[in-house]
């Protein structure tokens, strides 16, 4: 069981987004974006999760990995998918923000969609702890 500001290999991955059409957007994101995603099974890939504000004109794709390595390889399968032309259809990227302790080829790689990368400090994760 992992304690209280135990280190952590957990990464956050955050994409911020303007969406293009909202009602393309929420069918794509449902039925081709998470399913496509979902069916890859990634071994060490936690969550894959859009997010969108109110009126629709704004989201947020927060995917979160085991560890940065597991973050790589679904840059890469990203980058081999349909979805990485498809993407540009529906929303463009206004903000990358990558949370966790990337390593060199993950800051290369997310540096040239100029993200932020923030290291683990301290805290603790209850799903890591153990159960409520």
């Amino acid at each position: 069981m992992a304690e209280l500001n135990a280190h952590s290999d957990r990464m956050v991955f955050i994409i911020n987004c303007k969406v293009k059409n909202t009602e393309s957007f929420k069918t794509w994101t449902k039925d081709r974006a998470a399913k496509y995603v979902f069916d890859l099974k990634e071994e060490n890939s936690i969550s894959y999760e859009w997010y969108i504000s109110e009126d629709g004109t704004e989201a947020t794709l927060i995917e979160t990995f085991v560890d940065s390595d597991s973050m790589m390889v679904r840059l890469a399968n990203h980058g081999a998918s349909p979805l990485a032309a498809e993407v540009h259809d529906h929303v463009e990227m206004t903000g990358v923000l990558v949370l966790g302790n990337a390593k060199q080829d993950a800051i290369d790689a997310l540096s040239a969609w100029g993200a932020i990368f923030h290291a683990h400090h301290a805290g603790y994760n209850r799903e890591i702890v153990g159960p409520r």
